[in-house]
């Protein structure tokens, strides 16, 4: 079975929010990354976003563009 690579995202977050994202996550029984995926998923779902697969978002190069 081939192996997705991931992508690394960092970022800052008020302390009150990630709280409550780690509550969410724990009551999901998810990792809080995979809780961040999951609620921007369904808000891209939401607004008719496309999410490209990671093939289509790499070029020759291994390079995402």
């Amino acid at each position: 079975m081939a192996t997705i690579k991931t992508a690394t995202l960092t970022f800052r977050i008020d302390p009150g929010l990630k709280d409550a994202l780690r509550v969410a996550a724990d009551q999901e029984h998810r990792s809080i990354a995979n809780m961040v995926e999951v609620l921007i998923r369904e808000h891209c779902e939401q607004r008719g976003i496309a999410i490209p697969s990671s093939e289509k978002t790499k070029n020759n190069h291994g390079v995402r563009t």
